[in-house]
């Protein structure tokens, strides 16, 4: 009788995790794992931790819970910055930068270059375009495709990931701190049993789950604060041997067959420059129109 009332108990979470997933039309699992994990995380507060903390953390704590969970739709749904065929304000600077072809190629001594004229600034601007193999689609200024979230991570959406990824870190970190106050007071307390024994392990587990996820959450926040302070993408640092403006050639020695080809940053404007950048909003520039096939001219991903 246990075991078939676990298989069903099994099927109907099996069903409601679908059935969640199509509402929240999120095609990918991983999303749904990291939702249905913040709401158990919080079940576990509510329902056992909860009880021995005070007022004001606990307010704190529902808060940081809503804001994360807010967080994530607004992730999953945000536009990193694809680029979309409605747009027709830049399809003739596009076009003649194709036509153009390798005399418009991008220096890696852009910096120091005099100021370009409209057509090849405009290009300046969309220069970081890159391709993502999992949305099958161009964005501008792609960092990564993030399984987590279902989503790329681009220009437009970079900055709040990034705050997101710190949210998900404090709110696991304070129900760590939470859940060891509370195993403190059920230490000290009388209260014994089978029920008192579920509910420590459970928030014994469920402490030990948030902090391996604070652990890399921390990693992952130092890196892309790094990348943010230099103006660099994650795609670019991985594969910069791919993109020729990250390449500079360094004038072989004597008895040496080829130039060394060593990276270097051209969007690097100092930090200050480049955090401003990294936060500034683009709400009210649209993205540069591409062909009906859907085809991106080839100059974006030299």
């Amino acid at each position: 009788m246990e075991q078939t009332f676990q298989t069903v108990l099994l099927v109907l979470v099996m069903g409601l995790g679908r059935l969640c997933k199509r509402v929240a039309g999120v095609r990918a699992s991983a999303p749904a794992f990291v939702f249905f994990s913040i709401l158990f995380v919080w079940a576990v507060y509510i329902s056992v931790v909860r009880r021995v903390i005070s007022s004001l953390l606990d307010i704190v704590i529902n808060i940081e819970m809503i804001m994360v969970l807010i967080g994530l739709c607004s992730i999953m749904l945000s536009d990193p910055g694809f680029l979309t065929h409605h747009s027709c304000a830049h399809l003739s600077v596009i076009d003649e930068i194709e036509s153009q072809g390798e005399e418009l190629k991008v220096s890696t001594s852009v910096a120091h270059q005099e100021p370009p004229t409209e057509e090849v600034g405009e290009f300046t601007r969309y220069r970081r375009v890159r391709y993502c193999r999992y949305c099958k689609n161009y964005v501008m200024g792609l960092d990564h495709h993030c399984p987590a979230f279902g989503n790329c991570i681009g220009q437009r959406n970079h900055a709040l990931f990034l705050v997101l990824v710190v949210g998900f870190a404090i709110s696991e970190a304070s129900f760590v701190v939470c859940a060891s106050h509370f195993t403190t007071k059920s230490e000290t307390s009388k209260e014994v049993g089978e029920k008192a024994n579920t509910s420590r392990n459970l928030v014994v587990g469920t402490a030990l789950f948030c902090m391996i996820q604070v652990l890399w959450q921390v990693v992952f926040i130092v890196w892309h604060v790094h990348c943010a302070c230099f103006n660099i993408k994650t795609d670019e640092w991985i594969n910069w041997k791919n993109y020729p403006e990250f390449q500079s050639k360094v004038i072989p020695h004597e008895g040496q067959p080829h130039p060394d080809v060593q990276f270097t940053n051209p969007y690097d404007k100092g930090i200050l420059r480049n955090l401003k950048e990294f936060f500034a909003t683009d709400a009210n520039h649209q993205p540069p129109a591409f062909h009906k096939t859907g085809r991106v001219p080839d100059v974006f991903n030299r």
